[in-house]
């Protein structure tokens, strides 16, 4: 028998942000594929053959993480990719930071080259570092209400009843 929990409740925010980080995250992408593109070569670790295959599947992939987490359908396994993805944005970031480069992340559409002065490094560093904290939450604590995951458990019996039976 299960009973909500405290950190069900916290689960369950921290689940749906993200989510909702993943889709807002992911529909600029899909919807502007040149424009990610140039984000994605933008930070100058691909070769030239593979930014294009990265701008498409990224997108993708976000919206993927989103729906599933907004399902909550398979958090653990999802919490864990999004966590994977999420430090290598965040390794993208310092790579692009400690090199030299003056590009917009892209981490919500648009990105690219911007000119010197005009980079957001230490506030994108800090937004994506919270994010991943929220994935790490639900990789440690995936159960969360209103989830696919959660159907099929029984639930607890009411209070004032001796395993469902009035006293």
């Amino acid at each position: 028998m299960t009973t909500a929990r405290p950190t069900d409740l916290v689960g369950t925010v921290v689940r749906l942000a993200l989510a909702a980080v993943w889709l807002v995250s992911g529909v600029p992408k899909l919807v502007d594929p040149v424009g990610t593109a140039v984000a994605v070569g933008a930070y100058q670790v691909l070769p030239d053959a593979a930014v294009p295959v990265v701008a498409t599947v990224l997108p993708l992939l976000e919206l993927a993480l989103g729906a599933l987490l907004l399902a909550g359908a398979g958090t653990r396994l999802v919490a864990v990719v999004s966590a994977v993805l999420l430090a290598g944005f965040v390794a993208g970031l310092v790579q692009a930071w400690a090199r030299g480069l003056s590009i917009d992340c892209g981490c919500f559409g648009g990105g690219g080259p911007v000119p010197p002065g005009e980079e957001q490094y230490p506030l994108t560093l800090l937004r994506d570092l919270g994010f991943l904290a929220l994935a790490l939450w639900l990789v440690v604590r995936p159960r969360t209400l209103f989830a696919v995951d959660r159907i099929g458990e029984t639930p607890a019996p009411a209070a004032g009843t001796a395993g469902g039976r009035e006293r």
